[in-house]
């Protein structure tokens, strides 16, 4: 008698825990999404959200869209007031600046292994994971080429260089100028802000240097690595590969000068292309290759952390949420219609090591073919204080000065780790 008056008062209990459980799934969840505007990442992300709302049918997520300067400033005042919304599509690189405004994810909720580490790295802070990267943001190791001069010039296409010396030839034999004298047609855009920026961290990783210390507390861009980057640089603009006061990122920036015409190999990142394809539909053939390491190291290069997706911490559904993100994320089918839909490269290593996801990839983004055996030399850029500042503010004009003869290699480098050291304080 007690024993069945024990079984029935366990299965009451039992009966009653399901029935909360049941009723807490079915509870109606509304989630909103922040994610600035980019046609394609927007698409890619809403079919996502219709797949998960599909297969969960008590959840709404209701995605909201800014302008990207409006975005920034709506992250950066949203979150300081509480105001913001449950899930937000950020930049990887920023994240750390905004992790006490995060939630941690859920301990064992996603095996981060899978990720790429550069593409996971700048959503770690402290040995934290605050989100979920979705693509791999490479800004060095291919170029954009130009068939067509290619084939005027009488150089070998599609172009193999065995070493930085081939590249700096065929650049050189690729410049064109007008009877002024000035050039029209720059043979190796180089100079756009992100393409020195990551040009130079690359060429100091592949002289063998580092730009950080050894705990990982100061810049050191006043090294022997760096000297050599920069001075192979130099030799780019000695040779006539481009001139850097005509072309750079204000003058010619080198997305639009190869889609016009104006440069015949441009050092910009994949996503490029969908820009050329949208906007210059008719400009026709062009390849994506791979760069010659400066040295005759492993083609090493230093990446951001791209954009993915995180969680409020002030969420009333963060559970919910970051469910979302695994699913969104996490999961590799998932995972790769978003990299096709919004034409980028994937974050998760599975998809590109895997044969069917990664045929799948090249058959709808053919261009990528040449990034993806590269991935696997790329490292997280470190954890700056103000990465921006040190890119646009910092690194970028003072090189730029330096390519356009206006300063010299040594004071450059000892300006760059000076102002880079004192974003610090």
């Amino acid at each position: 008698m007690k024993r069945s008056l024990y079984l029935a008062t366990l299965l009451l209990v039992v009966f009653c825990i399901s029935a909360v459980s049941l009723s807490a799934q079915d509870e109606p969840v509304e989630l909103r999404l922040w994610a600035h505007q980019e046609s394609n990442f927007n698409n890619a992300t809403q079919a996502l959200i219709d797949a998960y709302t599909e297969a969960h049918p008590n959840v709404t997520i209701t995605m909201e869209t800014f302008v990207y300067d409006l975005f920034i400033q709506t992250l950066q005042t949203a979150l300081p007031a509480g105001d913001n919304a449950d899930i937000l599509a950020l930049f990887g690189s920023w994240t750390c600046s905004y992790a006490d405004r995060l939630a941690p994810m859920p301990e064992g909720l996603v095996d981060t292994s899978t990720f790429y580490a550069a593409a996971i790295g700048g959503y770690t802070c402290d040995d934290q994971v605050y989100g979920l990267p979705q693509e791999f943001n490479m800004e060095y190791g291919t170029v954009l080429v130009n068939p067509a001069m290619f084939e005027a010039a009488g150089l070998t296409y599609p172009p193999a260089w065995e070493n930085y010396d081939a590249l700096i030839s065929d650049a050189a034999a690729l410049s064109q100028y007008g009877e002024d004298g000035l050039m029209t047609v720059a043979g190796y855009h180089f100079t756009n802000a992100d393409a020195i920026v990551f040009g130079f961290l690359a060429g100091i990783l592949q002289n063998g240097g580092s730009y950080w210390n050894e705990d990982g507390t100061a810049f050191t861009f006043n090294t022997d690595a760096a000297r050599a980057t920069l001075n192979q640089m130099m030799a780019l603009v000695e040779a006539g590969a481009i001139d850097p006061v005509l072309f750079n990122d204000s003058a010619n920036w080198g997305g639009n000068a190869f889609f016009t015409n104006q440069a015949a190999i441009t050092l910009i990142g994949p996503w490029a292309v969908a820009f050329g394809l949208s906007d210059f539909p008719d400009f026709g053939d062009f390849g994506y290759v791979q760069l010659p390491s400066h040295t005759d190291s492993d083609p090493f290069f230093a990446a951001d952390s791209g954009w993915g997706l995180t969680v409020a911490n002030n969420s009333p559904h963060a559970d919910v949420a970051w469910d979302f993100l695994a699913f969104a994320a996490a999961n590799a089918d998932n995972a790769l219609s978003w990299n096709i839909g919004s034409g980028t490269i994937p974050a998760l290593s599975t998809i590109v090591e895997t044969e069917a996801s990664n045929a799948a990839l090249l058959e709808a983004l053919p261009w990528l073919d040449a990034n993806l055996p590269l991935l696997q030399y790329g490292s997280y850029i470190g954890a700056m204080p103000d990465r921006d500042l040190v890119f646009y503010d910092i690194i970028y004009p003072y090189i730029l000065d330096t390519l356009q003869g206006l300063m010299s290699v040594d004071d450059a480098l000892l300006f760059i780790e000076e102002d880079a050291n004192a974003t610090f304080n």
